[in-house]
């Protein structure tokens, strides 16, 4: 048993080692923080700035990138090479515009701008005092399928699909915080369309699931209200634009961001960089997630993620930055429209042709579907869909994955042939996407003049192609197989493997 004054005296040493332990630890621990901060500065007023989330301790902080809320340090983001290999994806355009289905997604600003084709319809077929808002609860969607929808971008070869969450007329298609009366979930087939969508797409395909958001709303009060206070006031973005992208944000977690109706208000109006440096910072898809350049008047081609710069942006030359072509189906609108001929719509050649072009000159693309008011997807889309399938399923190879070949886009001696390469290990391809089949049964590839060639066969059919220089320093000449052995009905691809 111990004495009550060796107890103390005991108790007293103990101390005094803790004491000094603590002491060094405390040291040692001050030492490296001081070390750590030559790499990674912790600004303790500009940690967090846009989460509603407290702030977290200094010490709690990763060490990690930052992105400044700036358009240079924004812009010196990496594209993820998810997108960069995934080359095709599908947009949809889904809203109360496609009720009336007429005309064009414009409808009720055209309508209320009083053009006559649309303030003829109305008259025609609607009450005296029938509004844009009644078509709202027409969006029935009884025939909306989300695994359907699913099954049938999953079969077009597409990698990622973008769904309009929310158009300029306002109406989201989730049940937003922010539009109580005006979403899908209220009015209409009361349903969430976005969470629906996004657990098909991620559940039954290896797809990517984006999203498209209008940062306008035409007639929204506080939208005008800005307008009209000249930019002195941003309660719209405040109370409207900021919260609800956040909300699809980090509820849906949407690997891309496509946002519009950015063009008569400036970035710093929309907030946009402020928006990006939390999406990039501190979001839950701040590793994966991809934007595009429509943050604000003048920022489409100049800032942001990959340059857009204008629908159906088709440059024919490599740019400096990634570019996407997003284009649509039905050649005059973005949403569905009964009265579109046959005529009206491209055939899957122009689309192969479009397609070879883009990814020739380093372009994703983006074909554009809308589905009717019942949430059914055109029988002509799924046919042009189903038929880009089946070309990819053959020449994918020279489409997803592929970089630009810097020695040729298009080639110099023969008409309608362009270029896409990839490095396969230690092998160097060449892919050569023929649009025409040539009446003589070869293809003379000028860029192929000064590439020492090993090997030419086609994709989707067995065996080499017989090739020889042609006289005159005209390039190559490929003698193709007989037509009828091809498994191809539109754009033929010649696969060159040749030494560096």
């Amino acid at each position: 048993m111990i004495r009550p004054t060796e107890f103390s005296y005991k108790m007293f040493r103990v101390t005094i080692l803790f004491s000094v332990v603590l002491s060094f630890l405390y040291v040692a621990l001050i030492t490296s923080s001081v070390a750590n901060s030559v790499d990674f500065e912790v600004k303790y007023d500009k940690l967090n700035l846009f989460d509603d989330e407290p702030l977290a301790h200094p010490m709690q902080v990763e060490k990690v990138n930052r992105y400044e809320a700036n358009w240079k340090s924004i812009d010196s983001r990496p594209i993820p090479e998810w997108y960069e290999d995934a080359k095709i994806g599908i947009f949809i355009h889904w809203g109360v515009y496609s009720v009336p289905s007429f005309g064009s997604e414009w409808f009720w600003l055209y309508l209320v701008n009083g053009e006559d084709a649309f303030v003829k319809f109305m008259k025609q077929n609607y009450p005296p005092n029938f509004t844009y808002q009644d078509f709202g609860p027409q969006l029935t969607g009884e025939f909306f399928d989300a695994s359907q929808w699913a099954k049938i971008f999953e079969g077009s070869g597409a990698k990622y699909i973008i769904f309009t969450s929310k158009h300029h007329e306002g109406f989201t298609m989730w049940p937003s915080s922010y539009a109580f009366g005006w979403n899908s979930k209220d009015v209409g087939l009361k349903r969430d369309v976005v969470g629906e969508l996004a657990a098909a797409i991620r559940g039954e395909t290896n797809l990517h699931f984006g999203l498209y958001y209008s940062l306008m709303e035409w007639y929204n009060p506080l939208y005008l209200a800005d307008k009209a206070n000249d930019l002195t006031t941003q309660v719209f973005v405040d109370q409207k634009v900021m919260p609800e992208l956040k909300e699809l944000v980090n509820k849906y977690k949407p690997d891309i961001v496509w946002t519009d109706g950015d063009w008569d208000r400036p970035a710093s109006y929309w907030k946009s960089t402020e928006f990006l440096a939390w999406l990039y910072n501190s979001s839950p898809v701040k590793e994966k997630v991809v934007v595009n350049d429509r943050w604000g008047s003048n920022m489409a081609c100049h800032h942001g993620g990959y340059l857009t710069c204008k629908d159906r942006y088709n440059p024919g030359k490599i740019q400096s930055r990634k570019w996407e072509n997003v284009l649509t189906i039905d050649k005059y609108s973005w949403g569905a429209r009964r009265e579109a001929k046959l005529a009206d719509f491209l055939t899957i050649e122009e689309i192969i042709v479009i397609i070879a072009q883009t990814v020739s000159c380093g372009g994703n693309v983006v074909l554009n579907v809308g589905p009717s008011r019942e949430g059914t997807i055109n029988a002509i889309y799924q046919d042009r869909l189903a038929a880009l399938g089946k070309w990819l399923k053959i020449n994918g190879q020279a489409i997803y994955e592929t970089r630009p070949w810097n020695h040729c886009q298009k080639d110099s001696n023969t008409e309608h042939v362009w270029y896409t390469s990839k490095t396969e290990g230690a092998e160097i391809n060449v892919f050569a996407l023929v649009l025409n089949w040539p009446r003589d049964g070869f293809v003379d590839l000028g860029c192929l003049l000064e590439v020492n060639v090993q090997s030419v066969t086609m994709l989707g059919v067995g065996g080499k192609l017989k090739f020889q220089p042609v006289d005159l320093n005209k390039g190559v000449r490929v003698f193709l197989p007989d037509k009828a052995s091809t498994t191809n009905d539109w754009a033929w691809t010649l696969k060159v493997s040749y030494q560096p």
